[in-house]
């Protein structure tokens, strides 16, 4: 047998052509949109997520680094705990309200976000959306690894307490250290295998976070408030501003509780579409705030009795959690299995939230070469090494306050998706159309312009208020409306947009796209069984009344 020279094998290797997918002969779009088996809505062997799953995916979700250190960037401004709890509470539930909202285009439709988009935005426009979703999907991904990779460094110093004595090789302007390096590579590592399970497939990792997180966060509790005999003196602190400022601090600290998960108002149908009934994904509306806040007040008990027996606040569990490595064998292990937990945790909310969500926008933006699975396997490349996220970490203050400020786009994004939806098209939507650049949703040249209007709109006036966020004051001066407006962005633009949108499209309306049932496939009959179809009805009449209502 004779085999190709090693030359023509790496040419070959490297052409777009050996990389194609097959295209499946299942699927909605004309013979001449290339599209695969991930863009389909989900076949109903695969709706397999009840309402436990979903509360499992947000308690997987939200038990993370980050949550346990909300509460230290609200203390930091002047606001007490006090205000801490109600302000993650409340900020959770107004971004809640478009996950839900939006939640229901998956549940009912079983379509991703990247094609669920084509209804309100058009066939073209919504490129622009799914490119902004991936992008940012893809950098939240690095930032959330570089987190995680100090659960690795906790766990190899209780293995190996040499490992903490590595000598830095690496200069200060890499933004790392050598030890941080090799931690970050094997937390990438040993996370890649686990970003490729399959959607369908994550039950199993959900259960096993749902148990290590919280057991691990309740252990490190106990054993701060025993250590230091008491919960600390965190409580008795009291706000030191007052007046307007009190005001203004509270609002923009919620809206930036608000903008942490302002993505997945967005992309959330990603997720749904995999739900069992219509109705289960209402369960996210109550349990997101709830879940978040208990796990936001736990770090606040716990950072709060640690300072007793550590001099300062430490809001990083993973810090509390090193001090168990001076305990000996049993305190090494303790904290092994512990940072254990963390990790899983990060990793977790990494494939829930970010690295599936960049696969199913780059399935769409690519779907001649990209399913899922490869999806995936390409943002935790750029995610992780592309975008060199320890550098942004270290260095980048401006751009991550970017980042934080990128709710003023998605919240109108957000807004224009629930309206179309639920007030414009009444829940019935041209399923095949949405693969079709030629069907009902190209609008004009694939763009919706009412779509366009409702984003701009609100966007602009807050555009000053992210320049001051990103620049500071000394760069940028707006008038105290601007700043004050800018405060509550994800409202704002979510709430004008939804105004904005229905308004232009009962002034205007695209009649094409007004339908009085909806459309499951190419000869118009129900492609998943005609009970599902009178389920969803069903369980649906008294919802699809109050929206008439509404509406009206």
């Amino acid at each position: 047998m004779k085999w190709p020279a090693a030359s023509g094998m790496i040419l070959r290797f490297m052409s777009l052509q050996a990389w194609e997918l097959p295209k499946q002969d299942s699927t909605l779009a004309p013979p001449d949109v290339w599209t695969n088996k991930d863009m389909d809505p989900t076949p109903l062997k695969d709706q397999t997520w009840g309402t436990w799953s979903l509360l499992a995916y947000w308690a997987t979700d939200l038990m993370n680094l980050s949550t346990w250190q909300t509460a230290s960037a609200i203390l930091a401004v002047g606001l007490s705990w006090r205000e801490a709890i109600p302000i993650m509470f409340l900020g959770n539930l107004v971004v809640a309200i478009p996950i839900t909202l939006n939640g229901a285009i998956g549940s009912r439709l079983h379509v991703p976000f990247s094609v669920a988009a084509t209804g309100g935005f058009g066939y073209y426009l919504r490129y622009f959306c799914i490119l902004s979703r991936a992008i940012l999907g893809m950098f939240w991904l690095g930032i959330q690894s570089v987190s995680g990779s100090k659960c690795i460094t906790v766990m190899l110093c209780a293995l190996a307490p040499s490992y903490n004595e590595i000598e830095n090789r690496l200069p200060e302007s890499a933004g790392i250290t050598t030890q941080g390096f090799i931690s970050y590579f094997l937390f990438w590592l040993i996370q890649l295998p686990l970003l490729l399970i399959h959607p369908t497939k994550l039950r199993p990792l959900f259960l096993v976070k749902l148990v290590a997180a919280p057991v691990s966060a309740i252990a490190l509790l106990g054993w701060s408030v025993h250590r230091a005999g008491t919960g600390g003196e965190i409580f008795a602190q009291r706000a030191t501003v007052s007046g307007s400022t009190y005001a203004y601090l509270w609002l923009s600290c919620m809206s930036s509780v608000t903008g942490s998960w302002a993505t997945l108002g967005v992309n959330i149908p990603d997720f749904t579409r995999y739900a069992k009934t219509p109705n289960g994904q209402f369960i996210q509306f109550p349990a997101m705030p709830i879940i978040f806040t208990l796990c936001g007040t736990i770090g606040i008990v716990t950072t709060s009795a640690a300072r007793v027996f550590m001099g300062e606040y430490h809001w990083n569990p993973l810090e509390i959690i090193a001090l168990w490595l001076e305990y000996g064998p049993g305190g090494r292990a303790a904290a092994f299995f512990a940072a254990f937990a963390w990790y899983i945790a990060q990793v977790g909310t990494n494939i829930t939230a970010n690295s599936i969500s960049a696969a199913n926008d780059l399935t769409v933006l690519f779907p001649r070469w990209v399913n899922i699975k490869r999806g995936c396997i390409i943002a935790a490349v750029i995610a992780c090494w592309g975008l060199a996220p320890w550098k942004i970490l270290s260095s980048a203050e401006t751009f991550l306050a970017f980042l934080g400020g990128y709710a003023v786009f998605l919240g109108p994004m957000a807004g224009i998706m629930a309206a179309d939806f639920w007030l414009v098209k009444r829940q019935h939507i041209d399923i095949p159309a949405l693969y079709d650049p030629r069907g009902r949703y190209r609008y004009v040249g694939g763009c919706n312009w009412r779509a366009a209007v409702a984003f701009f709109i609100p966007v602009i006036p807050l555009l000053p208020g992210l320049g001051l966020e990103i620049n500071g004051p000394e760069a940028v001066h707006i008038n105290d409306g601007l700043k004050n407006l800018y405060t509550i962005n994800y409202m704002f633009g979510f709430f004008t947009s939804i105004f904005l949108y229905t308004v232009l499209s009962r002034a205007f309306p695209a009649k094409e796209t007004l339908l009085k049932e909806t459309v499951w496939d190419l000869d118009q009959v129900v492609i998943y069984g005609r009970a599902r179809e009178e389920e969803m009805d069903a369980s649906d009449a008294k919802l699809s009344d109050a929206v008439d209502v509404t509406g009206s």
